[in-house]
């Protein structure tokens, strides 16, 4: 009898034992889930992935340009420093995807890109399509032109009849096509623009305040002229799908960052100069 209890008593201990163990993984595996659910649909893919894939337009120091020096011609700028912080957050590192302007943010909506940078500016039309981080690096629009025509183009009306141009799909190219009485040409990229300026094919190029600044040091035939575009501000931002909250606060918190340390204004330097440094060699 009492050889018969221990057995049945061990039966019943094994049996709540593995009731316990299955309740416990039962358990485990639904905060698992549950854990998995709670994050979007782009930060699954980031971890799963093992990496961030970022996208951008290069040919538009100090923000993003190719380092022709480097032996994969590497992109680098303030931008490319931004997107390290942000993929270093997410504990994973970052690969760069180089293309035209005008497919950067259709690349960003069909998921073939991660987020998108390079003086990135929101615009209503864009907030349709996509969501944007918080700004970042307020400047202005300014029109490029040939120095013998520095002084001719002062106002907005000056411009009437002539050739502007802009990089393709961006917010210059908007600026200029509001240009009463001047036509606009979307180019593929800035450099392009700037050979076309200098060959007389423009007669200017709307262009960021910034960037600008970075082609005139070796190009002393261009120079800025006075004209004051309408809504010339541009402020910068990272596109990123819609419904990624995760993923966004942990891009605005890089930014947030940057901008109270100063860090946007010391890289805007350095990558001004760096730009400049390789431009002469």
């Amino acid at each position: 009898m009492n050889k018969t209890m221990k057995v049945i008593l061990l039966g019943t201990a094994l049996t709540a034992a593995m009731i316990s163990a299955g309740c416990v993984d039962s358990s485990t595996s639904k905060s698992s889930a549950a854990s998995g659910s709670s994050q979007s649909k782009l930060m699954q893919t980031i971890k799963q992935r093992g990496k961030l894939i970022v996208g951008t337009s290069s040919g538009y120091p100090p923000y993003v340009f190719v380092d022709a020096e480097s032996p994969d011609k590497k992109v680098i700028g303030l931008d490319m420093e931004m997107c390290k912080q942000i993929a270093d957050k997410l504990g994973v590192p970052m690969e760069v995807q180089d293309m035209s302007f005008s497919a950067l943010l259709s690349s960003v909506t069909a998921g073939k890109v991660d987020i998108a940078v390079g003086g990135v500016s929101p615009t209503p039309e864009r907030e349709k399509a996509m969501a944007f981080s918080d700004l970042y690096l307020p400047t202005e629009q300014k029109l490029l032109v040939r120095k013998e025509d520095q002084h001719t183009f002062k106002t907005l009306a000056d411009l009437k009849g002539k050739v502007l141009g802009a990089e393709k799909s961006t917010t210059q190219e908007a600026t200029a096509q509001k240009v009463e009485g001047a036509a606009a040409i979307g180019l593929s990229s800035v450099p392009d623009a700037v050979l076309q300026l200098k060959n007389g094919k423009l007669d200017g190029i709307v262009l960021e305040g910034v960037v600008s600044k970075q082609y005139l040091v070796y190009n002393d035939d261009l120079a800025l002229a006075d004209v004051q575009f309408e809504g010339a501000k541009k402020v910068s931002a990272v596109a990123l799908q819609k419904g990624n909250d995760d993923v966004l606060k942990i891009i605005n918190d890089v930014i947030k960052q940057d901008t109270e340390s100063g860090q946007f204004d010391k890289w805007v330097d350095e990558y001004s100069r760096i730009a400049i440094e390789k431009a002469g060699k």
